[in-house]
C-alpha cells in the first residue's frame, strides 16, 4: 500500500441540499461548510465532501452520454514517493497549483488528487 483513501468528493449545484442528504443517509454530521464545499463525516475520519459545481450535469446511469462523476482526494505520507508510483503506474499529472496537493488524470482519464500536510 502507497496511500489511504482521505475523501470522496461529488460535484453538485447545491452543496447544502447534498450535504444534508448523505449526512442523514449515513449517519454522519456536517463538520466544514465553506462557500463552495461542505464536508459530511465522523470521527473514524470518514468524509465525504460537497463541492460546488454550477454547470453540473448529473450522471443517468446507465446511459454513457451522462456518466458518473467523482473524484478522490488520497492522503498520502510521501507526495513525491507517491507522485512517482502513480506516474509509472499510468497517471498523468494534471496540476500542482498548491503546495502538498496535487491533481492527476487516471489512465481513464478521471481525476484524483494527491495530498499530503
Amino acid at each position: 500500500m502507497i496511500a489511504r483513501l482521505s475523501t470522496v468528493v461529488l460535484d453538485t449545484p447545491d452543496p447544502h441540499t447534498l450535504a444534508r442528504f448523505y449526512a442523514e443517509l449515513l449517519g454522519l454530521q456536517i463538520t466544514k461548510v465553506e462557500s463552495d464545499w461542505i464536508d459530511v463525516g465522523d470521527e473514524s475520519g470518514r468524509v465525504v465532501s460537497f463541492q460546488l459545481a454550477p454547470n453540473h450535469i448529473p450522471p443517468q446511469w446507465p446511459d454513457p452520454n451522462y456518466p458518473q462523476q467523482l473524484h478522490l482526494d488520497i492522503w498520502v505520507d510521501d507526495i513525491d514517493a507517491a507522485e512517482a508510483k502513480a506516474l509509472r503506474m499510468g497517471a498523468q499529472l494534471l496540476a500542482t497549483t498548491e503546495a502538498g496537493f496535487r491533481v492527476y488524470s487516471d489512465p481513464a482519464g478521471h481525476p484524483f488528487c494527491l495530498e499530503h500536510d
